[in-house]
């Protein structure tokens, strides 16, 4: 069944199974952070954290999915963590940060990661950006939102990626836009076709007041 809502949707402080995740996981230095994805989307057993002050999406979609997390540092032990897939075909972010802790038992001390861009006045651009979200915190605006179409015949954002873990006729929803302001959110991985990194600033240390929030 196909549930449709039109015009503009405001959605304040939403749940992660029925909103957009933060494109700003545009996070940028997931690479780095999570280590590389492959088709498989087997991940890190760590989730970052990402802010923003305002993701503009352009062809926006959202949907249930699955990844294989990694448990134990030496890689052999996995479980699987079902996650929100948010895909954007573009998106503009500004005044983004990523940041993820790590903690490295040879020196026995918590590492933290941060990765910070688009704070000067131009923003983090992303074509073919998909976020596989566990949380997110926002103020949402979404334009010709349909809610409750099938995965498989979604009409916005970008294809489902082969090998990601979704099933066909799932659950999904899409919008002709979507605006998210004052973003919070947790994410296990982070894809793009490309991204533009203005301002792009990455430290490490030790102080867990490097975490974005």
């Amino acid at each position: 069944m196909e549930s449709q809502v039109r015009g503009g949707t405001r959605w304040k402080r939403f749940a992660v199974v029925m909103v957009p995740s933060v494109a700003a996981a545009a996070a940028v230095g997931v690479g780095l952070a999570q280590g590389a994805l492959a088709a498989s989307f087997s991940v890190s057993g760590q989730q970052f954290k990402v802010t923003a002050g305002h993701l503009h999406g352009e062809g926006f979609a959202q949907y249930g999915g699955i990844d294989s997390v990694y448990t134990k540092t030496d890689g052999k032990e996995k479980t699987q963590v079902p996650v929100a897939i948010s895909s954007f075909d573009d998106a503009t972010i500004t005044e983004m940060c990523q940041s993820v802790k790590t903690v490295i038992p040879l020196i026995n001390k918590t590492v933290y990661l941060r990765l910070d861009a688009g704070h000067k006045g131009e923003a983090v651009t992303a074509h073919n950006l998909y976020i596989d979200v566990a949380q997110l915190d926002a103020d949402a605006k979404f334009t010709n939102i349909d809610i409750g179409v099938a995965v498989k015949d979604k009409t916005r954002g970008p294809d489902v990626k082969q090998g990601e873990n979704v099933l066909p006729g799932g659950f999904a929803q899409q919008a002709e836009s979507a605006d998210l302001y004052g973003v919070e959110q947790t994410a296990w991985a982070t894809t793009a076709g490309t991204f533009t990194l203005n301002d792009l600033s990455m430290r490490l240390g030790t102080d867990s007041k490097m975490e974005c929030y």
